[in-house]
């Protein structure tokens, strides 16, 4: 042995680090994607578990768009071959999604937490879910050309002012054309210097409560979003009866000094404020001193006959007519609108304060060429005759399965009725839920401050689903009721309750 040879050998060169990528590199483009490779291992096999993981962890969310496998392989250092066959092998998998023209993508409802391979499917994720809930417009029918025309005359005509700190009454392009469509369309006595443009009539009402006395007079079924926003701004409810002809206005307490009615279609229950209610609700008013906030929701909407004026075109000086967009053209375009007397005008705008965070003065000026060149009219007629033959097509074929089970109030608005008998909601809307129907039930409308037990019912909204969709959800709802038993002779039910035995409010 030599000198040299009793030299030690070099130690071995350290492992190479692991292979990280962001998914993009130079000359390269895609999304950035980071990945930790360990540095030993069949390139594919540990490319394709480490994005396993990563969709595991939560860090490529479905949908997610991944990096063209070129891209990809350029940053990791790797084979191109290697990357795609990856692809390819979690696409088999059902981990990715790969469409022409789209690249591969994180396939949907692959949760964070998922198992390694996909399990057999689930019966009742697959099923369809049909929404029936109701106060939902059609979104597919939102009339995107006219709209953006409209948008587009708004902008190019819109003044240099436009475009600083709104007015807290509205833009007066706005209100002049709503003063005039109101008058026409829905009887309302009014003009600009009398509407105050809102983000809604939860705002409206959130503005109103806050400069009332506490005593409100509420119908005993309603929103109940309304009722909690109404008890958050400290708003005593005496809650007043209703019937098949709406709010016994008869009965409206002398202690309260707000009343809030749905005149023109009682929300829920459907029925229409006959005129003798609507006289006794204005003497009301006048002899108390008081106001009424007429909530005209979906009064465009009577498909029956002519749709009945405003009660505020009958006291102007005792009512506050409120109105929005969320049924007519969408809930998304936060716009709605307070007719307003003499007296409140200037409380009111105090109270909304110097400037209008909620109501886009763009989207106004929008609304305002939309109402004035007719798309607006046009849009409502059109949706009246797509919402009437869907609720003609709900109640025919309720009427034809379960023909005891009556659908209540007038044909109109975005919804209907079904009574049920007493004790069967709770089954009902649990079987209606495990065939895919989203559904309201009537009890959840009832006021907690009205007297005597819920009506029990569904409130079915028919306005959302797409047109595909329709027949099939009612051919679903009408199945539950027949395997629920209420499509059977009339005697095998019980008579539904009376909708009139509702006993006056304590106030």
């Amino acid at each position: 042995m030599t000198a040299a040879d009793d030299t030690p050998a070099p130690p071995p060169p350290p492992p190479p680090p692991p292979v990280t990528g962001t998914g993009t590199g130079a000359g390269t483009s895609g999304s950035d994607l980071h990945l930790d490779l360990p540095a030993h291992g069949a390139r594919r096999t540990v490319l394709a578990q480490a994005l396993r993981d990563a969709v595991r962890s939560g860090r490529l969310a479905g949908g997610t768009r991944l990096p063209p496998y070129r891209t990809l392989a350029a940053d990791l250092g790797m084979a191109r071959g290697a990357v795609a066959d990856a692809y390819a092998e979690l696409v088999a998998e059902g981990w990715f999604t790969a469409r022409q023209g789209s690249g591969t993508r994180v396939a949907e409802g692959v949760a964070a937490g998922a198992p390694a391979a996909p399990g057999p499917p689930d019966p009742r994720a697959a099923s369809p879910h049909f929404d029936l809930v109701q106060g939902k417009p059609d979104p597919s029918a939102f009339p995107r050309a006219a709209w953006s025309t409209s948008a587009r005359r708004a902008l190019a005509a819109a003044p240099a002012e436009a475009f600083g700190p709104g007015d807290p009454q509205g833009r007066p392009e706005l209100r002049r054309a709503l003063a005039g469509y109101l008058t026409r369309a829905r009887g309302v006595r009014t003009d600009a210097d009398h509407i105050v443009i809102v983000a809604g009539f939860a705002g409206a009402l959130r503005l109103l409560a806050a400069g009332r006395p506490r005593d409100w007079a509420c119908e005993a079924y309603g929103l109940p979003f309304h009722h909690g926003l109404l008890a958050s701004a400290g708003v005593r409810a005496h809650a007043v009866p209703v019937d098949d002809d709406g709010a016994r206005t008869d009965l409206l307490p002398g202690r309260a000094r707000t009343a809030l009615l749905t005149p023109a279609h009682q929300f829920p229950t459907g029925g229409p404020l006959l005129p003798s209610r609507r006289t006794a609700a204005v003497e009301w008013a006048r002899a108390t001193g008081g106001l009424i906030v007429e909530d005209d929701y979906d009064g465009e909407f009577r498909y029956d006959r002519k749709p009945v004026g405003a009660l505020q075109g009958l006291a102007p000086d005792h009512v506050v007519y409120g109105g929005s967009l969320s049924k007519s053209l969408s809930p998304a375009i936060r716009l709605g609108w307070l007719v307003v007397p003499d007296a409140l005008l200037d409380p009111l705008l105090a109270a909304k304060g110097v400037r209008e965070p909620w109501s886009s003065s763009l989207e106004q000026l929008t609304l305002a060429d939309f109402l004035d060149s007719g798309g607006y009219d046009r849009h409502v007629r059109r949706m009246r005759a797509r919402y009437r033959a869907r609720r003609d097509t709900l109640t025919a074929a309720l009427s034809r399965a379960v023909p005891r089970l009556p659908v209540t109030g007038i044909a109109a608005g975005l919804h209907a009725v079904l009574t049920l008998p007493p004790g069967t909601e709770r089954a009902t809307l649990a079987a209606a839920d495990a065939a895919g129907l989203a559904l309201d039930p009537l009890s959840a409308y009832h006021h907690p401050a009205a007297a005597g037990p819920p009506r029990e019912g569904l409130v079915i909204g028919f306005a959302a689903l797409p047109d595909h969709a329709f027949a099939r959800a009612v051919g679903a709802l009408t199945g539950v009721l027949e395997d629920l038993g209420f499509g059977g002779r009339t005697g095998d039910l019980p008579p539904a309750p009376a909708f009139t035995s509702f006993r006056r409010a304590p106030s």
